[in-house]
């Protein structure tokens, strides 16, 4: 754990830069505003769905009983029939952003950890900024855009969205290159 006693300013300056730039692109008029369009007839979507009383979570329409079932002809005929959906439910209320931002900025925590963990692990402690930058940004940005890939490939969503997380992952992964570099030891 010298990593941390080592690095841990870049540690904190990588995640609280990664925390502000992403506020900013969130909350502005950037490529995020149009992820999620309104359903039509959301009104009466929610109706419809509101005396199941479905619980948070994520679920799948339809769903088969097993592989096996995969290749009914009744199970077919829905997916022919539709709508074929994953959905995701979130607890009922007034959005709170508080959790949400808290977890995130542990998460810019953890990914500036791991960068620290693997720069430490593979650099010299005189490395030149841009291998550090290079080490470090990498790992960043493996961490914060190339694990969201799966969700298009296994589930459908847009590649346009996971683009858009891939470029805000590249966006982060420089930043956290940058106070890497910066901030590096020098033996």
């Amino acid at each position: 754990m010298t990593f941390i006693a080592d690095l841990w300013l870049p540690i904190l300056l990588a995640a609280v830069l990664v925390f502000a730039v992403s506020a900013a692109i969130h909350m502005g008029p950037f490529w995020h505003r149009s992820e999620f369009p309104a359903l039509a007839e959301q009104d009466r979507i929610q109706d419809a769905l509101r005396p199941f009383g479905i619980a948070p979570g994520e679920y799948m329409l339809p769903k088969p009983a097993s592989m096996k079932d995969c290749n009914k002809p009744e199970f077919v005929e829905k997916l022919k029939r539709g709508p074929v959906a994953i959905l995701t439910v979130v607890p009922n209320g007034p959005m709170s952003m508080g959790r949400p931002l808290a977890q995130w900025f542990v998460y810019t925590v953890i990914v500036s950890a791991l960068a620290a963990y693997v720069a430490h692990a593979t650099l010299a402690a005189d490395a030149p900024y841009l291998e550090v930058f290079r080490v470090a940004g990498t790992v960043a940005f493996v961490a914060y855009a190339v694990g969201l890939w799966q969700n298009s490939i296994w589930f459908s969503r847009p590649w346009s969205n996971t683009l858009k997380h891939t470029l805000d992952g590249l966006i982060y992964g420089c930043l956290t290159g940058g106070a890497f570099g910066w901030l590096w030891p020098m033996g």
